[in-house]
């Protein structure tokens, strides 16, 4: 006989006689299931504990390594920075440069066998040649290597010159001329100059400018231009420079002789004074 319905289920009821199940069976699963969610309770929470901890380690690191980095940058530029600081207000273009005697022109690489200069040196000589045109200077001072890896730069440097129609006469050829701080040195101590234009580009007249003042050169820097250079010349001096200006800095210090060292030379006093009105 079936028992009368569970008056809250509507269901009816189990058989007297048909066992219950265990109460472990049932037991067992619902404790599993809460102790995985405790444990994920607890995972959760100790998570949330650490992830602060590691975002304010790893904050400090990043600090840490943007002030590295900020500290490395400034070493790197301290000498650049120097060069720029002391030549600021020297470096003006041809038309408003003051008058002097001598044009001081750097010498640089030459192409086509060492017959041509090559784009940096080109324009340097242009902007020479004009500021002889305009009367803003008697002589020249062609300062390079005679003996340098892509040819006498001194010998194309004239010769280039004398084609744009600069009087070969105005012309004093120093052939060692190895370095910035060699032209600057020589040009002081051995041509006896006391004031003069440097002409080259502005990424390199800072070095030049400081470096000839320091040597006793009233220098003034007349920028030339790049006309017709690749960018990526111009991108490559300007990163050298920036090594560049740790060998002036050092040079600098300290005063070292030129790499050659010659007597007193009258030349440059000579063409000033041939072309003197």
């Amino acid at each position: 006989m079936t028992p009368p319905p569970s008056p809250l289920t509507d269901e009816p009821s189990p058989p007297a006689d048909e066992p219950s199940p265990p109460a472990g069976d049932t037991a067992a699963p619902a404790r599993l299931a809460w102790y995985r969610r405790k444990w994920v309770v607890i995972a959760t929470l100790g998570l949330s504990r650490r992830l602060p901890d590691d975002r304010r380690r790893r904050r400090k690191v990043l600090r840490r390594l943007v002030v590295a980095a900020v500290i490395a940058l400034a070493v790197t530029l301290a000498p650049t920075v120097w060069l720029r600081a002391s030549a600021a207000g020297r470096l003006v273009s041809a038309d408003r440069a003051p008058a002097a005697d001598v044009a001081i022109v750097f010498g640089a690489q030459l192409e086509n066998g060492g017959k041509d200069p090559m784009s940096f040196l080109r324009n340097r000589l242009d902007t020479a040649a004009a500021l002889v045109a305009s009367g803003k200077v008697k002589a020249l001072l062609i300062s390079g290597d005679a003996h340098g890896g892509s040819g006498n730069e001194v010998k194309a440097m004239s010769a280039y010159l004398a084609q744009r129609g600069v009087d070969p006469s105005r012309l004093v050829l120093d052939p060692y001329g190895l370095d910035t701080y060699d032209t600057c040195r020589r040009a002081h101590d051995v041509y006896g100059v006391s004031r003069a234009l440097l002409v080259s580009q502005d990424v390199h007249l800072y070095r030049a400018v400081t470096l000839c003042r320091g040597l006793g050169v009233d220098a003034w820097g007349v920028p030339s231009g790049c006309h017709g250079c690749q960018q990526v010349t111009i991108w490559y001096n300007t990163a050298r420079d920036v090594g560049a200006a740790w060998k002036a800095a050092w040079d600098a210090i300290r005063h070292r002789p030129p790499a050659v060292q010659s007597p007193p030379d009258p030349a440059v006093e000579r063409v000033v004074a041939a072309h003197t009105a």
